[in-house]
C-alpha cells in the first residue's frame, strides 16, 4: 500500500494512493480510520482491512473517483510522530566526511548503530521550508530514508524488528551547519542546527511494495535490506546519488538499539542517516580536498530541493527566508 496524508477542508485526511489518485480511507471502507495517527495506533487490526480496500481500488470495483494527487495539498505522511530519531547507518558518508576533515574513521561505527532524537514537532511534508537568518549560515539538505513504527514493542531483537515496521518514506534531515558545529563544540547536540525542520514524505510505502527490491544486508548484519536508488536535485541539477542498499546498519538493527530498555510506539519515525554523497557538507569537503579552488555550495532562499527514492516517490520542497533579521548567533557572549 501507498498511504498519503493530505489536507481536506483544513483537516488531515488519510488516503490510499492508486494510479496517481487519492482515495480517502474511510470512504473506501467506513471501518477504516481517517487519519494516519489512528491507523498506526490500530495497525495490527486494520492493516489487513486496509489491504483489501487497496486491492478493491486497484481492481476498480469501488466506484469512487478520488482526487488527483497533484491537485491536493499533501502533508507529511505521519504529521505528528510520537517521536523522531535519526540513525547513522551509511559508512560511506561517515568515512568520507572524516577523511575530508583529515581525521581517522571512528572504529566504533562498526561496533554498534547509533541515533539521536530530533524535534518531532518540526516534521514537515512537501512544500515550503521557512528558515531563519542563522539557518542560512551553511544551510544543508540530508538525503535519507526513514521508517515508521506500526506497533508497540520493547527489548526487540534485530531478527524480529522488521515486523514492527509499518512502512518506509523519504527523509530530508535539514541542517544549519554553522549552528550545528558551534553547539557541538560543547559535546552536546545536534540541537538548534537540526530542530527547525525535518521533512518526510510524500507517502508511506508498506514493506510488501518493496519486495522486488529486496537484497542481502551487509555481511554480519541482520534485517531487511532494499536496493533503492536515492538521488537529490537542487534547482533541477542532480547533486547526490546513492542506494538504500548501501546501509551498513539495517533498520532492524537500529530498531533493536532504539527499543533496548524502552518502548517504541506506533508513529515513531526513525531515519537512516545520510547516504554517501547525501549532503553539501560531505560534497563540499570532498570538492575542496580534491581542488583548493572548489567553490562550496549551500542552500539559498528560493532553492527547490527534490529527493527521489526508487519505490518511495518524489519529495519536493522550496526554501523560503523568514522576513526578519533576528539572529541567535549575534547573541553570543564575548
Amino acid at each position: 500500500m501507498k498511504l498519503v496524508t493530505y489536507s481536506k477542508r483544513g483537516k488531515e485526511q488519510l488516503a490510499f494512493l492508486v494510479n496517481d489518485r487519492l482515495y480517502d480511507t474511510n470512504e473506501v471502507n467506513k471501518n477504516l480510520p481517517s487519519t494516519m495517527k489512528e491507523m498506526l495506533n490500530d495497525w495490527e487490526r486494520k492493516e489487513d482491512m486496509a489491504r483489501m480496500a487497496n486491492e478493491a481500488l486497484k481492481a476498480g470495483t469501488t466506484g469512487l473517483e478520488g482526487t488527483e494527487m497533484q491537485q491536493a495539498k499533501v502533508l507529511a505522511p505521519v504529521p505528528q510522530p510520537t517521536s523522531c530519531r535519526d540513525g547513522y547507518a551509511f559508512r560511506q558518508h561517515v568515512a568520507s566526511a572524516r577523511r575530508n576533515r583529515k581525521v581517522d574513521m571512528i572504529a566504533e561505527f562498526d561496533q554498534y548503530p547509533i541515533f539521536y532524537f530530533t524535534n518531532h514537532n518540526a516534521i514537515q511534508g512537501p512544500g515550503d521550508i521557512v528558515c531563519m537568518p542563522d539557518h542560512f549560515q551553511k544551510l544543508d539538505f540530508e538525503l535519507e530514508a526513514a521508517i515508521v513504527i506500526g506497533k508497540k514493542g520493547r527489548n526487540i531483537k534485530a531478527a524480529d524488528a522488521d515486523k514492527y515496521i509499518a512502512g518506509y518514506m523519504i527523509m530530508n534531515d535539514m541542517s544549519a551547519r554553522t549552528l550545528q558545529m558551534e553547539e557541538m563544540l560543547l559535546n552536546l547536540g545536534p540541537a538548534k542546527g537540526k530542530d527547525f525542520s525535518t521533512v518526510i514524505g510524500p507517502m508511506l510505502v508498506t514493506p510488501d511494495e518493496l519486495e522486488q527490491y529486496r537484497t542481502e544486508p551487509k555481511p554480519g548484519h541482520t534485517g531487511n535490506a532494499f536496493n533503492l536508488k536515492m538521488v537529490c536535485r537542487v534547482n533541477g541539477v542532480q547533486v547526490s546519488e546513492g542506494s538504500m542498499g548501501d546501509m551498513d546498519w539495517t533498520f532492524a538493527e537500529i530498531v533493536e538499539r532504539c527499543a533496548y530498555g524502552v518502548d517504541i510506539l506506533p508513529g515513531d519515525v526513525i531515519g537512516s542517516g545520510t547516504v554517501g554523497t547525501g549532503c553539501f557538507l560531505e560534497l563540499n569537503g570532498t570538492g575542496l580536498l580534491n581542488d583548493p579552488n572548489f567553490k562550496p555550495q549551500w542552500l539559498q532562499a528560493g532553492d527547490v530541493v527534490e529527493m527521489e527514492i526508487e519505490g518511495l516517490g518524489l519529495l519536493s520542497n522550496t526554501i523560503i527566508a523568514e522576513k526578519t533579521d533576528f539572529s541567535i548567533l549575534a547573541l553570543k557572549k564575548k
